[in-house]
């Protein structure tokens, strides 16, 4: 087979005007039929070189483009898919070829999953980015797998590939706003409206919108880290840190916000399907912090129900011990 291999390269050198891309194919068919257990050809390196000399063969005398898209497809997602790179076939594809092969990558990747994705897809998808500039079927692909850091770098590096650079700059500026932290540091400095419509767009894929205080969003299969779980500690700790870090001087404002932030966590717990942990939270706190009575009247201001069962402030009364007068000496 190295001696079939030599020739050709040689011939496609010379720029020879015979059609070699047959005996090119039939190199590449005999070379991927050899059975995986043989060990006549343990190394790859044939292989890929017959495959790199067809790809010349076929950019000299481009074979029918359909026929040879269904080659490509074949190789790409038969039972031992081959590494074939798409660029080295472009001009023999042409415009035809290329739409064939989309066809199939957009279908395949329209069916993917979280659980089950489609990497041979997913690499095609990209070098057909590169070749045309159509990333909508890549992207909505990828688009399933947020929120995920990885999978948004690549959504951004593919838009700036094919040059939508406004894209990319849209994209990676939700990326960097659905960061929970960052709502953790607008909480600290103070910017409590600005946190919570941080907290709508990080959750509003997650059906965080809904209730009293957000607006309405489609459900989406969240990734490995729960970002809804996440937001609620946030706010657990800035409540706490609220009514425990309280500003001596006026009290006050502190207890205000922090009757404000339980009612936003109050949404959060039931839009996340969790009532009842807002319940038992609510009820530890005001157990916490049953004798101060301004925070509590902060919480009744805001619309909370407080629990029935909290404990009343009632305050023993401890009776007086009554002194007897010292009993007169008797006299005599």
């Amino acid at each position: 087979m190295t001696a079939v291999l030599d020739t050709l390269e040689r011939m496609l050198d010379a720029g020879t005007t015979a059609d070699v891309a047959r005996l090119a194919r039939l190199a590449v068919d005999r070379l991927t039929g050899e059975p995986t257990t043989d060990d006549a050809y343990p190394d790859p390196a044939p292989l890929d070189r017959a495959l790199a000399l067809y790809a010349r063969a076929c950019a000299a005398h481009p074979p029918d483009p359909g026929e040879l898209a269904d080659w490509f497809l074949g190789m790409s997602f038969g039972e031992q898919d081959r590494l074939l790179s798409l660029h080295e076939f472009a001009d023999a594809l042409g415009d035809r070829g290329l739409a064939r092969i989309r066809s199939t990558v957009d279908a395949r990747l329209a069916g993917s999953t979280v659980e089950n994705p489609e990497p041979v897809a997913e690499r095609l998808g990209q070098e057909l980015a590169e070749l045309t500039g159509e990333v909508g079927g890549l992207v909505a692909a990828w688009e399933k797998r947020l929120p995920n850091v990885e999978v948004s770098l690549k959504i951004v590096r593919v838009l700036r590939t094919v040059g939508r650079h406004s894209d990319a700059l849209a994209h990676a500026a939700r990326v960097r706003g659905s960061d929970p932290s960052r709502i953790g540091d607008l909480l600290a400095a103070g910017r409590d409206d600005d946190a919570w419509t941080l907290t709508r767009n990080l959750l509003g894929g997650h059906g965080s919108g809904r209730g009293d205080d957000a607006g309405t969003g489609p459900d989406r299969d969240g990734a490995a880290v729960d970002p809804a779980g996440a937001v609620i500690e946030l706010y657990r700790r800035h409540i706490d840190a609220l009514i425990d870090d309280r500003d001596s001087r006026n009290p006050a404002a502190n207890y205000a916000r922090a009757a404000a932030a339980l009612r936003r966590l109050r949404t959060l717990h039931r839009d996340a399907g969790t009532p009842q942990e807002f319940t038992g939270y609510l009820a530890a706190l005001v157990e916490r912090h049953r004798r101060k009575t301004r925070l509590l009247d902060e919480i009744r201001a805001a619309r909370i129900a407080l629990p029935k069962q909290a404990p009343k402030q009632v305050r023993e009364r401890v009776p007086k011990q009554v002194s007897k007068p010292a009993e007169e000496p008797a006299r005599k």
